[in-house]
This record gives structure tokens, C-alpha cells and sequence, in this order.
């Protein structure tokens, strides 16, 4: 017999401890996993962003200025600011044309240097000491070619993107905030207000909006600003009809009930409760809105009701392409670039509804605790009990 002393001291294990235990995941944080596992809209969305913020330094990128010049020991910044010609022994008190092969010879040689970007036009950049008539196709000078009027192509296809980027984002965030207050108000209230707010969103839908846009264009000079307020007059009524639902399904479950119980307002209740949950709708509408954004403005330009001719558009240089039927890189790249914004944006949509598609998820969650199906090749679906009794009828069938 071993003394006692002399037996193995077994530890009895110790309960983990409740900061090391696994977290659960918010529902946010699950609809951002479900998001990443879509990996065709999350590169959609990193690659949009990336376009994105290139094209928001457009100048750094496309531009008929030199970022930096070093003239005779001084230091100089085109492209922030302006210098005349004479301050590189120029002939005039004018702009400097950096585009000019004598400016160009002066700031480069005898110890002068500059550093241009790596398309040295703008988007209103004419080319006076051009070698081909316009519009002149793909070169080393012009890699995608220049317009009818001797305007780089891509110059405009970069600023065009942004400004049809910065377009809808502005349609989109204005017909969100519209849409969404309207929807509330109508599905927390319903009754009569309902009723009415219906009827009249109706009438106002109703309206012919092309015909608007005609009559307002021969009134008042085109401009961004009077196509955001024009389409953000219709751009929200889509929305408010999906929240308004959400509202309307929202307000009668228990924890509204609950907070009113608690004294709440009825604002606290819409904004701090309802809304939170009713979100679903509106954050998946947004690419989709904003596609519907591009294709507007990009629509409108092309039949001359969009932007200012002097602002870049991607419409425009259809309208151009259509016009200049030889010209067939015009028309190819626009339309290449509004076909790969449009599709970033279509996956990311997908992806999005996909993520804060409750029921996905909760089949997920029931795939993970439904039991597996026994393997057909180990033996019947009845286990040995099944076995024997098939093995019984058997030779039960075989008795003469």
C-alpha cells in the first residue's frame, strides 16, 4: 500500500477565466464577416475606393502644371500656384503654357529640373504644338487619344469619374436622409397621416421628371448644383417605401412597447429604437442608388441637359464618341469606365444584401447544429439494430 504522502497530487482544473472567454459578435460585426466572405463585393469595394481616392488627386495625377520646379536655384510649386511666363525669361506677363517646348527647354536644362505628373494634360488642356489633327488617336503623348477638340481623353475620364462619383454620392446621401425621415414618419404614425403622406408622394411621383429637367434647363444655366436639387426632388421616394415598412412592422414588437412603458418620446423611440433595427433596407439601397445616380447624370449629359460643357463628363464623351464615329477610342474607354463603376457598385449591392440578409445567417447557424447523415458506405441508415433486422428478412425471404 503507498502512503498517502507518496500518491500524485491531481489538481482539479480551474473554471476559465471570464476575460479570456470567446466574445460574441455584434450584429454589425456578423454582417461585416458575412460581407467579407463575399469575395467578389468586397474586392468590388476596395477596388471603388481606390479609384475613388486616386481620382480625388486628379491634379497630382493628370495635369498640364509640374508638381515641382527648380529654376535658377529657386523653388517653385505650379501646381498651386501661378506663375507668369517671364518668370522663366519668358517673352509675356501671361500664365505660363508649360506645354510650350520653350518654357519646356528653359526649366529642364543648364542644372533646371521639374517633375510633372504622369499625364502632363488637364481636362481643358488644348495642345497647341500638337503633331496629328483632332481628334488624334492613342499615342505616347496621349495614351487614349484626345477628343474633337484636341482635349486629352484621359484627362477627362479621370476627372469625369470623380465628378460623377461626387455626383451620386451627394444624390445618394440627400435622397437617404429624405427618404429615411419621410418612411419613419409615415410607418411610426400611420392612420391617417399615412394615408395622406401616400396619396400626395403619388401625385408628386407622377410628375414628369424628364420634362422638368428640359423646362429648368432652358431657364437657368446648367450647373451640378440644379441637377442635385432637380433629382433630389423624385430621388427619394424609392426609399421611404421600404422604410417606411420597416417602421410600420418595428412599432408594434415588445421593446417598443417597452419603451413607451417607460415614459420614452416619441422621437427617442424612432431614433434611438427603431430606426437602429430598421436600417437593413437603407444601407443596402445605397450602391444600387447610387448607380441610378451615375447613369442619371451620365444620361443627362449625353443629351446635352447634364453639366456645363467646360465641366468634364463622362456623358459628354459618349456624345462625343457618337458624333466622331472613327474616332473609336473616344467612345471605348468612356464606355469601359462606366461599365466597371457600374458593375463595383452592382457587386457590392449583392454583397451588402447578402450580409444583412438575416436569413443567410441563421442558416448558417443551423447548418453548424443539425447532425450530419450517416455515411451510406458504413452500413445502413438504421445502425446494427437495422442491420440485424435487414439480415433477419433475409434469410427469413431464403427459407424454402
Amino acid at each position: 500500500m503507498i502512503p498517502r504522502w507518496q500518491t500524485p497530487f491531481r489538481s482539479t482544473p480551474r473554471p476559465p477565466r471570464l476575460d479570456r472567454l470567446p466574445s460574441s459578435l455584434s450584429p454589425r460585426q456578423r454582417a461585416w464577416q458575412r460581407f467579407r466572405r463575399n469575395r467578389l463585393g468586397y474586392w468590388s469595394l476596395i477596388a471603388f475606393v481606390v479609384l475613388f481616392v486616386l481620382s480625388m488627386f486628379a491634379e497630382v495625377l493628370s495635369s498640364d502644371r509640374p508638381l515641382v520646379v527648380k529654376y535658377r536655384g529657386e523653388w517653385y510649386f505650379p501646381i498651386v500656384q501661378t506663375y507668369a511666363e517671364t518668370t522663366f525669361d519668358g517673352d509675356f506677363p501671361t500664365p505660363t503654357d508649360y506645354l510650350d517646348p520653350f518654357i519646356r527647354q528653359r526649366i529642364t536644362s543648364n542644372g533646371n529640373w521639374a517633375i510633372y505628373p504622369p499625364n502632363r494634360y488637364s481636362y481643358d488642356t488644348l495642345n497647341y504644338f500638337a503633331k496629328e489633327p483632332n481628334p488624334a488617336p492613342p499615342s505616347s503623348e496621349n495614351w487614349l487619344g484626345t477628343d474633337d477638340r484636341g482635349r486629352d481623353v484621359l484627362a477627362r475620364l479621370i476627372y469625369g469619374f470623380r465628378v460623377s462619383v461626387l455626383f451620386g454620392l451627394a444624390l445618394t446621401v440627400i435622397g437617404v436622409v429624405i427618404g429615411t425621415i419621410t418612411g419613419a414618419l409615415m410607418g411610426f404614425f400611420g392612420g391617417r397621416f399615412d394615408l395622406i403622406s401616400q396619396r400626395a408622394i403619388e401625385i408628386w411621383s407622377s410628375m414628369p421628371e424628364l420634362y422638368l429637367l428640359i423646362i429648368f434647363a432652358s431657364i437657368f444655366e446648367p450647373s451640378l448644383a440644379l441637377l442635385i436639387i432637380l433629382l433630389s426632388l423624385f430621388g427619394w421616394m424609392g426609399l421611404s417605401d421600404y422604410v417606411r415598412a420597416e417602421f410600420y412592422r418595428n412599432r408594434s414588437l415588445d421593446y417598443v412597447k417597452a419603451a413607451r412603458a417607460l415614459g420614452l418620446s416619441n422621437v427617442q423611440i424612432m431614433w434611438r429604437h427603431i430606426l437602429p433595427n430598421s436600417l437593413t433596407p437603407v444601407i443596402t439601397f445605397l450602391p444600387f442608388r447610387m448607380s441610378a445616380a451615375i447613369l442619371a447624370l451620365t444620361s443627362l449629359d449625353f443629351l446635352g441637359l447634364g453639366v456645363p460643357p467646360t465641366t468634364p463628363s463622362l456623358g459628354e464623351l459618349l456624345a462625343q464618341g457618337k458624333a466622331n464615329l472613327d474616332a473609336w477610342w473616344i467612345s471605348l474607354s468612356t464606355f469601359g469606365v462606366l461599365v466597371v463603376t457600374l458593375l463595383l457598385l452592382t457587386f457590392m449591392g449583392d454583397a451588402l444584401r447578402d450580409a444583412f440578409d438575416t436569413r443567410l445567417g441563421l442558416a448558417a447557424l443551423r447548418g453548424r447544429v443539425e447532425p450530419k447523415l450517416p455515411d451510406p458506405s458504413a452500413g445502413s441508415a438504421g445502425g446494427p439494430a437495422a442491420d440485424a433486422a435487414a439480415a433477419g428478412q433475409s434469410a427469413a425471404g431464403a427459407r424454402p
